[in-house]
């Protein structure tokens, strides 16, 4: 059976790459043969004609990867938009079964597969195409990344029953400090009502710029 972990987050800019980073970088610590893939990035910028996948080749340095870039991310955009959107901007169109035979290759080069969505899980990949369908096809358990602040209950519950009602496993939340900011009743209080409203293990709390992240990675291995 795979080993690995799907990353998805109650919104963009949670720190889905930070966590996933660290999470390989402890994984590579530990002597673990660490792959990762971010199957689509969007908002890219263009170097020397080029669009530079700045998240996916982060994972990769995190990983110690040396996988060619168009397994690790088969597909880059310009437009900072759902991949679907971005996709049909540039008149293109992303395929499932492209992801999937990347994702097949890396499976066989790795013994641990960290996968890195974009957005939430609801973003559309296509049409009729979410990454809540690939979450489901590749069957890794699920690890939601969320805020910790205010309103973050509500999205991680969403995130959660969208999971749940497709059957699909949840590892369980990490809770990043993004951006620095001072820890309030909200901060506080929130790890443990999502645990107990969710029944959903709160794997850790990361804090601002931490570097640390073996005890999350205690509870995946």
């Amino acid at each position: 059976m795979v080993k690995g972990i799907f990353i998805t987050g109650t919104d963009t800019g949670v720190g889905k790459t930070y966590v996933a980073s660290g999470i390989a970088v402890s994984l590579r610590a530990q002597g673990v043969n660490v792959g990762v893939m971010k199957p689509a990035e969007t908002g890219c910028r263009i170097r020397s004609g080029a669009l530079i996948a700045a998240d996916s080749i982060r994972l990769a340095r995190a990983a110690g990867a040396h996988d060619p870039l168009t397994l690790i991310n088969p597909y880059r955009f310009r437009k900072p938009l759902a991949p679907s959107v971005a996709a049909e901007l540039e008149g293109k169109k992303i395929q499932s079964s492209r992801i999937m035979n990347a994702y097949r290759a890396l499976v066989r080069r790795h013994d641990f597969m960290i996968i890195e969505g974009a957005g939430g899980i609801m973003v559309p990949l296509s049409r009729n195409y979410l990454y809540l369908d690939l979450a489901r096809a590749i069957k890794l358990p699920v690890v939601v990344v969320a805020r910790p602040g205010l309103g973050t209950i509500n999205h991680t519950l969403l995130t959660v029953a969208a999971l749940k009602e497709r059957g699909i496993s949840i590892a369980g939340v990490v809770i990043n400090y993004s951006d620095k900011c001072r820890q309030g009743p909200a901060e506080r209080t929130n790890p443990g009502e999502i645990e107990k409203i969710s029944r959903v293990p709160v794997l850790g709390i990361v804090p601002y710029r931490a570097l640390e992240f073996s005890s999350i990675v205690e509870h995946l291995r």
